[in-house]
């Protein structure tokens, strides 16, 4: 889905194509199982994993920050980073907390609607292409960032409480999205309005994913783990991710023949 259709002078985030929203799922999967793999794999717990994947999520947010133009490696560097650090801190609040998914649910989906809101009173827009400015980007972020920890809470009060179960939550989400692509397709809705609910809703479709690749199978998942989950989808978006930057390297030399 295309949220609009203008560039930026200077490009500095991923154009939205249907390969953007494949890596995304990969990405916010990968998320969902290396966020388990440190806190749970390896007892870590959810304080100390969150402390550690916040660090790297500021550290590869600030190089993205004072990038010069787009860079694919980086770029999704930040959306693994906002995955692994989102799904630690819902389980912080979700299970430490003792706050529950639906509750943690509620909280961090006012909160999205706080900063959305918040973003499109400064900024007049929501504009996901035209990022033009770091005051823009620091929205970019930290609204994916919240949007992130968001479906993981979801994802798992999907598979957990509602009585749906992994495949069953997966198989939601699948189906919200496709009526989506519909409206895409179908309708003059906004553009920007469709990204952001396919952005919100990819992301418990990643985590009830996640939960299917990793979980045993009497719990109904595949029983891969969290280290053999994170090892295969580690290695499906470096592949996506090299050739977006091969791509990229391609267009540079032409433009600059």
């Amino acid at each position: 889905m295309n949220a609009n259709n203008s560039h930026d002078i200077v490009k500095k985030v991923a154009d939205v194509t249907v390969l953007f929203w494949i890596m995304k799922i990969s990405a916010t999967t990968l998320g969902e199982t290396a966020g388990d793999m440190l806190s749970m794999t390896f007892n870590w717990g959810y304080g100390l994993s969150s402390l550690v994947l916040l660090g790297f999520f500021v550290l590869t947010f600030l190089m993205q920050l004072f990038a010069k133009k787009y860079n694919p490696i980086l770029y999704w560097l930040v959306i693994i980073s906002t995955s692994t650090a989102g799904t630690t801190i819902s389980d912080f609040m979700d299970r430490t907390l003792g706050l529950g998914y639906l509750t943690g649910s509620l909280i961090l989906f006012s909160t999205l609607i706080m900063m959305l809101s918040v973003w499109y009173f400064s900024e007049k827009s929501l504009s996901v292409t035209n990022v033009h400015s770091r005051k823009v980007e620091v929205f970019y972020w930290l609204t994916i960032l919240v949007s992130n920890t968001l479906g993981t809470a979801l994802g798992d009060f999907l598979a957990d409480d509602s009585g749906l179960g992994f495949s069953g939550g997966a198989l939601l989400i699948g189906s919200l999205l496709l009526i989506l692509v519909g409206l895409f397709f179908f309708t003059k809705i906004s553009r920007v309005l469709l990204f952001w609910i396919a952005f919100v809703l990819t992301r418990p479709f990643g985590a009830t994913f996640g939960d299917l690749l990793t979980k045993s199978v009497d719990k109904g998942g595949l029983n891969l783990g969290t280290i053999g989950s994170s090892l295969v989808l580690g290695s499906v978006l470096m592949i996506l991710i090299g050739n977006e930057w091969f791509k990229e390297r391609r267009k540079f030399n032409t433009e600059n023949k």
